[in-house]
């Protein structure tokens, strides 16, 4: 029960404080379990794809494939492909992180699966069509290039940053929790 309870801790801490809100603030109370019951059905809509994806993922593809594609040794061709599956992909953020474990499990460099989860939270195909219309494509395009460096950057400068000891953990937590 114990185990439950802590594995569950923030939601029902976020329970417990949207009953509070209901008892002694009943709009604002109304409101955040909207809000909740919103996004729980939003989650469980996204979720469930995206964990048949990951097991396709991890069925299909083999570990010596995605080394060859997106492994160490990869180079620019590993950065297009998870830039590319970054953008061209689908839902919230959220989503991404799953995704992002698998292709650590499988073997991916770490900097290619941070720039597969940044070009999934700014380079969206579907965001780049709506900043065109809406922006201009100028806007997009300066946009989209500075998005392009600035990932780039940062997945070097954490891969760079990271000791071998820090990488080794966190393939070791990627792989415990596949578990």
């Amino acid at each position: 029960m114990k185990k439950l309870i802590k594995r569950y801790k923030y939601a029902l801490l976020m329970m417990i404080v949207n009953v509070i809100l209901l008892l002694f603030l009943p709009t604002m109370g109304r409101n955040s379990m909207k809000l909740t019951v919103n996004n729980t059905k939003e989650m469980l809509l996204v979720i469930p794809p995206i964990f048949v994806l990951l097991g396709l993922l991890d069925v299909w593809v083999k570990r010596e494939t995605m080394i060859k594609l997106m492994g160490e040794k990869s180079g620019i061709f590993g950065m297009l492909i998870a830039f590319t599956m970054g953008s061209a992909a689908a839902g919230p953020l959220y989503a991404a992180f799953p995704i992002a474990g698998i292709l650590l499990k499988k073997g991916s460099k770490l900097s290619n699966v941070l720039i597969f989860i940044g070009a999934w939270s700014t380079t969206k195909i579907p965001l780049l069509l709506f900043e065109t219309s809406a922006m201009g494509w100028r806007f997009m395009a300066t946009r989209f290039m500075v998005n392009i460096v600035g990932i780039v950057t940062i997945a070097y400068l954490i891969e760079k940053a990271l000791s071998i000891k820090d990488k080794e953990e966190l393939h070791q937590r990627v792989s415990a929790m596949s578990q």
